[in-house]
Parts: C-alpha cells; structure tokens; sequence
C-alpha cells in the first residue's frame, strides 16, 4: 500500500496504537480482523496524504458497476511496485485484497468499508490502470543531494561513536520510533545511549531499501558483517533529521523488502 517496506511497517505501528486506543469503542460482537484493516486502511491513507503521494483524491465517477466477463485481470505480481506507486488508496487496496490474497468481492467490501458494486468498479478502475502501466517502470522517491549527505554523516558519526557529532544533526523535537519497543520523543527516548553501551559490535553502512536511499544496521557474527536491520531518517527543509525510525526489532523488514548494500563505512 505504501510503497516502501518500511513505510508500510511504521503505518501498522500507528494503527495498532489506534486500535488499542479504540478499544473501548470497538463492539465485540463483531469480527476483529476487518475492523483493525480499516484502521491500518485509514492510517495508510492519511499517511499517503501527508507524504503527497495521491495525485488526485478520489471521487464519484459514472463508472460501470460490473467487471467485463471474460477479461481476466493483468498479472499483478510483476506489477506490484506499479500498483502501490500508482492507484488511488481504494483501488490499490480492493486489486491487492482481491487479486493477490483472494478474497471474494463480499469479504473485500467489508474490509474496505464498501459495497460489492464499489469493490467491483475500484477493480475496474484499478486494473485498467495497471494494464496502461504495464509497459513502464515504478520510479523510486527522489532524495535531494544535501539529504544524502546528512545520511553519509550519521553513518560517520555513527561509526566512529562520536555521539555529540550526530546529535548536531538531529532536530531539538524530533521524534524516535523504535518499531515494536518505542515510539515518542528522541529526546526521552535514550536512543544513542543504548547504542553506546551496547557490547554488541555494530555498524551502519550506506545503502537501498526498496530503490530508497537508506542507512543498513551491521552485526558482527563470526567474524563477518551481517544484516541486522534498517534505519531511515526523516529529514528537514532545514537539513536537521525530524524523525529516526530503526527497525532493529522487526527482522521480517528485511525478508519482505529489497535491501541493497552500497557502500561500507567503517
């Protein structure tokens, strides 16, 4: 839905806060699943709003209620990436609920808050789209120069343990998500403290996750470097990072993303 492995696991860390804030709205005589999807479905939105990534909001269109029989829909697993880049929140969630994991029209409208008439003409819309995308390549998120520069020197920093050096860099109210441990204040969150006292060896190294830009987390194990977790850094139009997100504890992240590693600094 979001595009990014890593944007999609903080969107679910947000929407299980939600949900367990919710809980005393929530009636039990229901089922749980659909009700915590259109929570996770709404903070993916919300989200894709704040990010600017929706190019157009969706609206009421005259679109035929029905699927065309005998039109099958595109193969959606080589276009996933034009899928989560391209369609609209409903559309992108009624082709992957549908088409990848599924599920019938009914149980789609229910999770999507719809109807079956909405699910079957978000279908049509969204497979037409991918049918016209088919032939063009999914654009990664572009990150200026000087934002490249600030991941090169958090990796620095980093690596060379020079803790005052990297809080220069980070923003006075920046926000820390520890995904599964944290999630407020970096300030009150101890985050680089942890790090320094940590006996385990660690690195950071400059790298790609999901064709993005990204900062790689390195365990020394057997006398080699390996894989721990990912790091992103929400930056500033004032060059300060506003946010760090380490995803350390969520080893799944790095199965069901595309993690390169470009550069080693050590």
């Amino acid at each position: 839905m979001t595009g990014s492995i890593t944007d999609g696991e903080d969107v679910v860390q947000d929407a299980l806060f939600r949900a367990y804030r919710s809980l005393d709205t929530f009636d039990d005589s229901r089922p749980l699943v659909p009700w915590l999807f259109r929570i996770a479905h709404n903070q993916c939105i919300d989200f894709l709003r704040r990010r600017g990534v929706r190019e157009e909001a969706e609206a009421a269109a005259a679109e035929p209620d029905f699927i065309e029989p005998g039109d099958p829909a595109p193969t959606v697993g080589p276009a996933i990436e034009h899928l989560v880049l391209n369609l609209p929140p409903k559309e992108r969630a009624c082709v992957l609920l549908k088409d990848v994991f599924e599920y019938s029209l009914e149980e789609v409208a229910e999770l999507v808050d719809s109807t079956v008439g909405g699910v079957k003409a978000a279908l049509n819309r969204g497979r037409s789209k991918l049918a016209s995308l088919e032939d063009q390549l999914a654009r990664p998120r572009v990150t200026a120069p000087e934002h490249r520069q600030i991941l090169r020197l958090y990796v620095e920093r980093f690596n060379n343990r020079d803790w005052d050096g990297l809080r220069e860099l980070i923003s006075a109210d920046a926000r820390l998500l520890v995904a599964d441990r944290y999630s407020g204040s970096f300030t009150d969150g101890g985050y680089l403290g942890v790090y320094s006292r940590m006996t385990v060896t660690w690195r950071l190294t400059l790298g790609e996750v999901d064709g993005e830009p990204s900062i790689i987390l390195l365990n020394m194990r057997d006398g080699a470097w390996e894989i721990e977790g990912i790091i992103r850094l929400d930056i500033g139009a004032h060059g300060r990072i506003e946010r760090i997100c380490d995803f350390q504890h969520c080893p799944w992240v790095l199965a069901a993303g595309s993690v390169v590693v470009r550069e080693f600094v050590g």
